[in-house]
């Protein structure tokens, strides 16, 4: 079975065959998924010999690690994109929020065709006039799988360039192909995209192999200040901690060169879950999770206004970090009295 089967796919061809112009967007702070997944898909729409523009919303910066993708070019600004796009797609966002300020162009597009894989979110269609297509999968692995499927139908062939885009987009989402979202077809796919052109070394290297010094020295303050909570988690354990903006800006990093700090905490055996508090510029709170397996943590996350997966999700808070892992703390076990009680269910009626 393909991706996405049952998806209005016929819809979305139609959409993009009658356009001229595409704008697309990915969710803010992109990640290896949403940029990559963008980026492949407006180089195709080029090549089918549209005017596109992609982006994402502010702070437009690309992270360094993603700045080997193909497609770089064809990225504008925010404030470059008009205002009432005739069609728009959107990548990687669980919701119109995670936008940031592309939300506003995506309510006021004439079609919006949305590409996702996560399970929460609000929708869309909520406050549109213009007709939206959502190509929605929350058992895909990554947008990236969904994006392969659309360049698929659109009858394009794989370049290396494009390849490499959405094949970066599936290793940061299964976690280098090590999370429980890697499936036969995800190998199967990246079989096609190696076979397309793309250099898996060159690959790795770039998103997860370079790191500044100053990293090293922000990642031992992390570790360092790290918690371990045997008994919340329903006693499945919580690991986490911190990195406020001056921990980073004294060693010289960057808020985006932040991603690899979850993967070295979530490493810990006495936690099922791991999680890593980071200071944005602007003072305010990211709030990173990752699971096991054994925790939802995308149930909790949305519980406080995030969203994500069941073994990796985020959401944004304001406050000192020690009340905000109490909120979490509290979320999680929401979340799995709700899921205990759905599998309760489940079984009754089973």
């Amino acid at each position: 079975m393909s991706a996405g089967a049952g998806l209005d796919w016929d819809r979305a061809l139609e959409l993009i065959d009658a356009a001229d112009e595409v704008v697309l967007a990915c969710h803010i702070g992109p990640d290896g998924d949403a940029l990559g997944s963008m980026l492949a898909v407006a180089q195709v729409l080029r090549g089918l010999g549209k005017s596109v523009a992609a982006s994402f919303g502010e702070p437009f910066t690309v992270p360094a690690s993603l700045r080997f993708l193909p497609g770089m070019e064809l990225l504008a600004g925010p404030g470059e994109l008009p205002p009432r796009p005739a069609l728009m797609i959107a990548l990687d966002a669980a919701g119109p929020d995670r936008l940031g300020s592309l939300a506003a162009t995506a309510a006021r597009a004439g079609a919006l065709v949305v590409l996702d894989h996560h399970a929460s979110g609000r929708s869309f269609a909520d406050g549109r006039s213009g007709e939206t297509v959502m190509l929605a999968d929350a058992d895909a692995a990554a947008t990236a799988v969904l994006a392969d499927e659309l360049i698929r139908r659109l009858g394009v062939p794989l370049t290396p360039d494009v390849a490499q885009g959405l094949y970066a987009g599936l290793a940061s989402d299964t976690g280098s192909f090590k999370y429980p979202c890697t499936t036969p077809q995800v190998h199967d796919l990246a079989r096609r995209l190696l076979e397309a052109g793309v250099r898996p070394d060159k690959v790795s290297r770039e998103l997860w192999d370079r790191a500044p010094f100053g990293y090293l020295q922000v990642l031992s303050g992390a570790l360092g200040r790290a918690r371990l909570e045997r008994s919340a988690a329903a006693g499945r354990g919580l690991v986490w901690t911190t990195v406020q903006r001056g921990d980073r800006s004294v060693c010289g990093v960057t808020y985006e060169q932040l991603e690899g700090v979850i993967d070295q905490l979530r490493r810990t055996e006495e936690a099922e879950v791991a999680v890593v508090c980071k200071q944005t510029d602007a003072g305010d709170w990211y709030v990173s999770t990752r699971s096991k397996g054994a925790v939802d943590v995308g149930r909790a996350c949305a519980l406080l206004g995030g969203g994500g997966h069941r073994t990796a999700a985020a959401f944004n808070a304001a406050g000192e970090p020690a009340e905000i892992i109490d909120r979490l703390r509290a979320a999680l076990r929401v979340a799995g009295e709700t899921e205990s009680r759905f599998t309760t269910d489940s079984e009754r009626i089973a």
